[in-house]
């Protein structure tokens, strides 16, 4: 019994491998960040070694992508992360929408919720281990595009709207 299921798990584990999988890497850019936003040449940096992986239209598959239900996982990772945060898309999101995501990419830095532990597991994206100097960078850099809009624009128009309470 035992030699049947270890049979039929390897049947599918090599079965599997040949389950095509569509990758990150369309590489639109005609919403992205920089079309509306000063990005510095640090701040990219950073952003290219520990964000862009998972919040834009470019990927990069380290090796092992390539092995499934590996591979599934990390796309499945990657899709969650661009709908959270795409900088790939982000001007085509409304102001109000932009400035909130500043505000959130303030919080989760300093409150070192992004980068994922889980990307940085076992020395793995060294690049996505931000120091505190890099997370700081970050975060100064975001709290000035909030500043930019709000000198910018009317106040009403960053402010997010009110969510109606859930009908019970």
């Amino acid at each position: 019994m035992i030699k049947k299921i270890t049979f039929a798990v390897i049947v599918i584990l090599v079965g599997i491998q040949f389950i095509p999988m569509k990758k990150n890497e369309s590489g639109t850019t005609d919403f992205d960040l920089t079309t509306n936003y000063q990005v510095p040449e640090h701040v990219a940096t950073i952003m290219k070694g520990a964000c862009n992986d998972c919040h834009s239209n470019t990927s990069t598959y380290p090796w092992y992508s390539n092995i499934q239900p590996v591979g599934f996982w990390l796309n499945h990772h990657i899709e969650e992360g661009k709908g959270h945060l795409n900088f790939s898309q982000f001007t085509s999101l409304p102001l109000r929408v932009q400035n909130h995501k500043f505000e959130e990419i303030v919080e989760m830095v300093e409150e070192k919720e992004m980068p994922l532990p889980s990307y940085t597991y076992m020395g793995l994206h060294p690049e996505a281990n931000l120091s505190d100097a890099d997370r700081k960078v970050l975060v100064d850099w975001a709290k000035e595009q909030m500043a930019m809009l709000a000198a910018t624009y009317p106040a009403d128009s960053l402010k997010m709207k009110p969510r109606p309470a859930p009908a019970q």
